[in-house]
């Protein structure tokens, strides 16, 4: 094969005023999914959410949100990026709207929403959760059969003193506590503020999100920032398999472990490391009643050392009483925590959520409702219409691949025709999923 080089070809380069092309040609995806769950609809029934005096000038609600919505689910990562939505012809044609708000008026619609409005957008977004789940193929989002839930939180730190609510962290920053549950793939219920504790709003969140779960095989995943008692004999309350880090009070669990008889420790296992250090452990069950719980909670031990060391070392996992068999599975399950991890830097990162816009604590907690609504819109697009070798793809690529496409106007047969254009790859899926799209429209109008 001979030697491929670059070539510096002449070059002419013209600007014409553009009036009808588009850089956002994948928004017909998400206005066809919000149209067929209703979205504009169930936005324009909560009263709430429209502040206005005289409900005949200004922005309804519907259209904020849908500024919000449009922008988060192609990339923009401020109120600036969705005032920018009006220089893009196809996302006022798909909102109806001859202009968007400016970024000033957004945030001041944000500023002027109240915690009733937070709360109406929380329940907007798990009856969005609800009607995916019908839809979807089963297989896609549930493992082994069962809902995975997972708790975490994670700070978002912000600059200067005038941040409403924001407090000195741990590592002496200024930041805010952002905690969120996750049921499979979708984020299901979140809290933004000054929280004393990284899992205060677990309790909350549980009630709040039990439709999700109720009445279905569930399994619950959470770090050592839930293993108090108070948060243990909650989770002890719901009907599911559970596990929870606990690495914080283990002075007393270290001592009933080390009087643990040799017959309830599990056959010795040998491991080398790639370094070549040769490693041993067993596992075993334990009982031990935290502080705060009513009964004792089951415990898997694991200890482990070093060949010749002497002293054991102990990691220990709460779980459900239920649970039976080898205690070694408890952990090998439990890994799996690592990949729901991820789950927050992929929203994190996707809809670039590291610095929350604005000064005010309600502004903030609206605007990180809305973007919990983006995520799971794009979530929804993956489950119920892309192929299974894309289902492993990240929200920044779905952005990139299905969002960020070319698109124009043109008249055709007296019709205004939405021309967008794809990759060749891409072609027969966009024609099926948009034959999809019109078939559900018609069944539903």
């Amino acid at each position: 094969m001979p030697a491929i080089t670059k070539r510096d070809r002449p070059l002419r380069i013209e600007f014409v005023s553009n009036k009808c092309a588009s850089p956002l040609g994948g928004l017909p995806a998400i206005e066809a999914l919000a149209q067929q769950f209703g979205l504009w609809k169930r936005i324009k029934a909560m009263a709430m959410l429209d502040p206005r005096q005289r409900k005949y000038r200004g922005f309804g609600p519907e259209v904020m949100l849908a500024q919000l919505l449009y922008s988060m689910c192609t990339g923009g990562d401020s109120l600036a990026d969705s005032e920018k939505l009006n220089t893009d012809p196809l996302a006022k044609r798909l909102a109806g709207v001859k202009q968007f708000a400016d970024q000033t008026t957004v945030g001041e619609w944000l500023r002027a929403q109240t915690s009733e409005s937070v709360t109406a957008l929380q329940q907007l977004n798990g009856e969005l959760i609800q009607w995916v789940m019908g839809q979807a193929v089963p297989g896609r989002w549930l493992h082994l059969g069962e809902r995975e839930i997972f708790f975490d939180d994670t700070e978002l730190e912000v600059s200067g003193k005038d941040f409403e609510g924001a407090r000195l962290n741990y590592e002496g920053n200024v930041a805010l506590s952002w905690q969120v549950l996750w049921v499979g793939p979708f984020l299901a219920e979140q809290r933004l503020g000054g929280h004393a504790e990284v899992s205060d709003q677990l309790a909350p969140m549980l009630d709040a999100a039990a439709a999700l779960w109720r009445g279905q095989g569930a399994y619950f995943y959470a770090d050592s920032a839930s293993s108090a008692g108070k948060y243990l004999q909650r989770i002890k309350q719901e009907n599911w398999k559970w596990s929870v880090s606990y690495n914080k009070w283990t002075q007393a669990l270290e001592r009933l472990a080390a009087e643990l008889p040799s017959s309830a420790w599990t056959e010795m296992e040998k491991r080398t490391w790639k370094s070549g250090k040769q490693m041993e452990g067993q596992y075993a069950w334990l009982k031990h009643q935290p502080e705060g719980c009513a009964e004792p909670v089951l415990f898997a031990v694991a200890r482990s050392k070093e060949a010749g060391e002497f002293f054991w070392r102990y990691s220990f996992i709460a779980c459900e009483s239920g649970r039976s068999g080898h205690p070694k599975a408890v952990y090998e399950r439990h890994q799996l925590k690592g990949e729901k991890e991820q789950l927050f830097s992929e929203v994190l990162s996707g809809l670039d959520l590291h610095h929350p816009p604005c000064a005010e604590l309600i502004a903030n907690q609206v605007y990180y409702a809305v973007a919990a609504l983006a995520y799971n819109l794009l979530t929804a697009l993956k489950l119920l219409h892309l192929p299974d070798e894309r289902q492993q793809c990240r929200i920044k690529t779905l952005i990139r691949e299905v969002m960020i496409l070319p698109g124009r106007f043109i008249t055709h047969a007296r019709r205004l025709v939405a021309r967008i254009y794809v990759a060749p790859e891409w072609l027969e899926w966009w024609r099926v999923v948009y034959r999809q799209w019109q078939s559900a429209a018609a069944s539903s109008g």
